[in-house]
Parts: C-alpha cells; sequence; structure tokens
C-alpha cells in the first residue's frame, strides 16, 4: 500500500516547526535570560505572565499553574467543592476534566452534548440539577465556546459555581467576551499543541473573585502564602521560569495565529462543505471559534476508512475521542446512555489546522477527501 503514498512530505495534524524557527532567537534570548537570574519557579517571569494573561483576557486575577489539569482540580477546591458534590459536565472531552471532579471526590454527572457544536447540550442541563448539584464544567470543545448564556442561566437559577474549561479556547469569544472570563473561573492549558502552548506543559486559572484568586495561590504551593505555613491541604503545581518566558515571547502572536486558524477554517469550509456524507464544523451565534481543531463528521460509518486512506497519502488526522468520558473503564459502572457523544465519538475526525497551513495543502487534503467519499 505505501506504494501510492505520494512524493509530497507528511502532513501532521499540527507542524510546530516553522512556529520555532521563527521565534527560536526570542525564545532563546528569553530562556538565556531567565539563566542568568538564576530564579527557575514562581519568579519574575511567572509574575508578569500573569499580569500579561489577566489582562488580554479581561479578567481580575490569573494564577500561573503546572497543567490545564491542576487548574480544574484547584478551581474545584479553592470553592469548597469535595465528597459527595455533584458537578455536571460533558462526556464529550478529554479525560482530565471529569479526572478532576473525581480527584477532589465530587462525583461527574455528565450531560449529553449538542451534535452541531459538540458541546454540552444546555437544553437537558437543567434536568441534571440536583440537590447535591454545587457546579457545572462546560467545555469550550476544539476552541469553540459553549452555550454560556444557557449555563450561566441554569446556574444562576441553582446558585452553581461556573468552572470554564477553556483548555482548548484560548482566545475564543463568546458575545464578545473572552472565554475563560464569564464563568466565575476560568481554566487553560498551555500544552504545546494548545493555541497558545509552552514547550514542557503549563496552566492558568483566571478569576474575578479575588477569594478565589488567593485560595487558588496558596493551594498551587503546598496550601502556603508564606513558605513552611502551612494553612491548607495544597499540592505543588507552580509553573516554572523558562515556561513563563516562552509563553511570555508567544503571546503577543497568539491572536493572529487565531486568525489564520480561523481563516483556514473557512477555507475547508468552502472546500469541503458540498461533499456529501461529511458535515464541517460550525461557528454558533455570538461565538468566535479559534479552532484548536478542526473536526469534521464522517456519517454512514466511514470515518476509519477515511481516515486510513488519508494516512496512506500522508496526511495526518486524529480522533478526539474514540471513547466518550462516560463509557472509559473508570466511569463505565455508572451506566449511563448519551447516545449524542456516542454517536460521534464513532464519527469525528480532526484534520490538519494551524496558523502555517497553506491553501494548496488544503486544496491537497480535500481533493483526498472528495476522492475517498464520492
Amino acid at each position: 500500500m505505501g506504494s501510492h503514498r505520494l512524493s509530497r512530505e507528511a502532513i501532521p495534524v499540527l507542524d510546530l516547526n516553522r512556529e520555532i524557527r521563527e521565534l527560536k532567537p526570542q525564545i532563546l534570548q528569553a530562556v538565556e535570560e531567565v539563566l542568568d537570574t538564576g530564579v527557575f519557579i514562581m519568579g519574575e517571569q511567572v509574575r508578569q505572565l500573569e499580569r500579561e494573561i489577566a489582562d488580554e483576557l479581561g479578567a481580575g486575577y490569573a494564577v500561573a499553574l503546572n497543567s490545564g489539569t491542576d487548574a480544574l482540580m484547584i478551581a474545584l477546591l479553592a470553592a469548597g467543592i469535595g465528597a459527595g458534590d455533584e458537578v455536571i459536565t460533558t462526556p464529550f472531552t478529554f479525560f482530565a476534566t471529569a479526572e478532576a471532579i473525581s480527584r477532589v471526590q465530587a462525583v461527574p454527572v455528565f450531560v449529553d452534548v449538542d451534535p452541531d457544536t459538540f458541546n454540552l447540550d444546555v437544553r437537558q442541563l437543567e434536568q441534571a440539577v440536583t440537590a447535591r448539584t454545587k457546579a457545572v464544567i462546560p467545555v469550550h470543545l476544539f476552541g469553540l465556546p459553549a452555550d454560556m448564556s444557557g449555563v450561566m442561566e441554569a446556574a444562576e437559577a441553582h446558585g452553581l459555581l461556573v468552572i470554564e474549561d477553556a483548555a482548548q479556547a484560548f482566545g475564543a469569544e463568546y458575545q464578545g467576551r473572552k472565554a475563560g472570563t464569564i464563568g466565575h473561573i476560568g481554566c487553560f492549558s498551555f500544552f504545546p499543541s494548545k493555541n497558545l502552548g509552552a514547550y514542557g506543559d503549563g496552566g492558568m486559572l483566571v478569576t474575578s473573585d479575588a477569594g478565589l484568586a488567593g485560595k487558588a495561590r496558596m493551594l498551587r504551593a503546598h496550601g502556603s502564602i508564606k513558605k513552611y505555613y502551612n494553612e491548607l491541604i495544597g499540592l505543588n503545581s507552580r509553573l516554572d521560569e523558562i515556561q513563563a518566558a516562552i509563553l511570555r515571547v508567544k503571546l503577543p502572536y497568539a491572536a493572529e495565529w487565531n486568525e489564520r486558524r480561523r481563516r483556514a477554517a473557512a477555507l475547508y469550509g468552502k472546500l469541503l462543505g458540498e461533499i456529501p456524507g461529511l458535515v464541517c464544523p460550525v461557528e454558533s451565534a455570538g461565538a468566535k471559534h479559534v479552532y484548536h481543531q478542526y473536526t469534521i463528521r464522517v456519517m454512514d460509518g466511514r470515518r476509519d476508512g477515511l481516515q486510513a486512506a488519508l494516512e496512506e497519502t500522508g496526511i495526518g488526522t486524529a480522533v478526539y475521542y474514540p471513547v466518550p468520558v462516560h463509557r472509559l473503564p473508570v466511569y463505565a459502572d455508572m451506566g449511563v446512555q448519551l447516545p449524542a457523544a456516542e454517536q460521534l465519538s464513532r464519527e469525528v475526525l480532526s484534520l490538519p489546522i494551524g496558523p502555517y497551513l497553506d491553501a494548496e495543502t488544503q486544496l491537497f487534503i480535500a481533493g483526498k477527501i472528495a476522492e475517498y467519499l464520492r
């Protein structure tokens, strides 16, 4: 089969090489400056990054952490959510969202998704609220903000905390506000593949609640403000200076990179929109999608065949997510049936996307998709 592969280079789902080449001089200088200070954890680079992220997003406070997963867990801990509390979330996302809920001994309650947006279906949200429900975690999947009007309306009606999982949505907007700043707390990941990614692990919690921000700062440093005077049972979730310095180099480019992703997505829409058996992602009303992933739906059981055919021609793709969270072994005994999420897991396919994806490559990809599906 390999003999059918074209001579052109393989096309990865995300190519960071050009970004690294272009920014390498600035990155190396930033790293060198950190080395010269001799301060490697929670120093001036982290403090500056927190201020710059808060300003960029329009949040009151930003708390740098070592991952998006820890941001979710610390958000829950800071809000006092724990054993026996219920937290409503989506089953169609990365495991970390539910994992954070379980890690603080709360109970994840899964609500099915809207098959058009892949995000939590707010029409089903109220039905899931019980006397034990304390919070809801909407996920802005693939860079598209969830229906935050519906989420906030339900949350206010029932006195629930809203923690936005914006791990995939840095720079996305909903009704003119940045994703992560609409609920009570927003959580971001700086995993290298994210729209704003470090060159290692990193995360950020944002909020406009001074009390929650202060609690989060304590929790990230073993529950202390002053070293050796621990007031809470916390954890070690500090961002290092080198990653903060790299993120500060990249932050000024983030908005333009998102716009390039949006242009690439628009071109995909034109190229793929009329192919039978394929559904392109949508941009819901009032939302600005930043396309962390460009995820199509391939109908009639043809997803896996298309993925194999594209792989054969050197086109990388990915399936996010082949198993909905409620079907994973750790939650399977809940016995929950969520048909939209289960169907999507059989249909979704993420195509190459990124700020450096060129039109010629997209034409090639679209041609191969059309060739297989028609």
